[in-house]
Parts: C-alpha cells; structure tokens; sequence
C-alpha cells in the first residue's frame, strides 16, 4: 500500500505531465500556479509525518536485536542446563563432557545465527526506509527546482519586454527632437518679423 506523499508526488507527474507547452517550446509549459502550489503545500503538510514514520520503523531496530538476543540467551541457557545434566548423570565423564562442549557449541553457533539474521533484517528495513526517504526528497527537490527554474525564466521575459518599450519610448522622443526644435525656432522667427515691422498711421485731412 502506497502512502499519501507518494500519491501526491504521482499527482504532481501526472499533472506536469498533462500540461500544455508553451507556444514554439516543446520543454517549457504552462502550469496552473494555484494548483501546483495546493499539491505542494499538501506535500509539505504530509512529509514531516512520513519521515517521523519511517524513523519509528528504523528505532524497531533495537527491539529486533532486543528480541534475537533474549532468543539467544534462552536458547544458551537450555544448552547449559541439559550439558550439566549429562555430565552429573553420565557414568564417563568424559563423553559427558564432549558431548555438553558440543551441544554448547551448536547452542552458540544458533544464537549466533539468530543474531546475525536479526541484525541484517534489522539492517535492511533501516536501509531500505533512508532510500525511499531520499527518493521522496530528490523528487521533491526536482520538483521545486523546476518551479523557480520557471518563475525565473517568467521574470526575465517580463525585464526584456519592458525593457524593449522602454527603449522604443527613448528612441520616439529622439526622432521628435529635431522637429520640436525647428517648430521652436520658425515660431520665435515669426515673432521677430512682428515686432521689427514699421507702424503706419493716416493723418485725417484738415
């Protein structure tokens, strides 16, 4: 059974992956920003609890060789006891002891095997729960390095077109220059003439 942050990764893939490309593009895209940011923010919300999940899953460590060595111990002690039997009741001591040195002996490699079969499961759970973490996170970083990749790439579009106006704006106003100057000075020229003009008057005749 898959968890919720894996689902949630899944809808993000599958959502990237139904959007449209961008016009001329065929690696940008066109995303939904209030629907990416939801699917995000519900990741954000769920992985603090994966990874608090998956380090309970490594703490069960200490209880599996907790466990193996009570199994080992108990498994030591029932050796010991049946090899004191032996030897008390046997009538050669020396069989007795041999045989009792080799029940111990299997006694020891089977705790031995407990343990070592307890620490390798023990072992893998902790690897394998660190690897799906990192996993998670990887996509998770992908995922949020391919959003301000985006956004970047938005807000330098949006400085080169401004900027583009900004520049047309300037050059107008330096082709108008020249023709507002010469408007100036024909306008100034017609005042000149006005005032230089000599005044006529009619004296009425007498």
């Amino acid at each position: 059974m898959s968890s919720r942050i894996e689902q949630i990764i899944e809808e993000i893939e599958e959502y990237v992956e139904s959007c449209k490309y961008q016009p001329l593009s065929t690696t940008k895209i066109v995303v939904n920003k209030e629907e990416l940011e939801e699917l995000l923010r519900e990741l954000r919300l769920k992985t603090p609890d994966e990874i608090k999940r998956y380090q309970k899953i490594i703490s069960n460590k200490d209880a599996i060789l907790a466990d193996a060595q009570s199994k080992a111990d108990s498994i030591i002690a029932e050796a010991k006891a049946k090899a004191q039997e032996m030897v008390e009741q046997s009538e050669v001591m020396q069989a007795a002891y041999a045989q009792a040195n080799e029940t111990i002996n299997n006694a020891n490699q089977q705790a031995q095997g407990i343990l070592d079969a307890a620490t390798n499961d023990a072992n893998s759970i902790r690897l394998g729960a660190i690897s799906y973490t990192d996993d998670m996170l990887a996509n998770l970083s992908e995922i949020m390095t391919n959003t301000l990749n985006d956004a970047g790439e938005k807000y330098n579009s949006f400085i080169g077109a401004l900027t583009n106006c900004y520049n047309i704006v300037n050059q107008n106003r330096s082709e108008l220059s020249p023709q507002v100057a010469s408007a100036d000075e024909q306008e100034a020229s017609a005042e000149d003439l006005t005032e230089a003009a000599p005044e006529i008057s009619f004296d009425e005749e007498e």
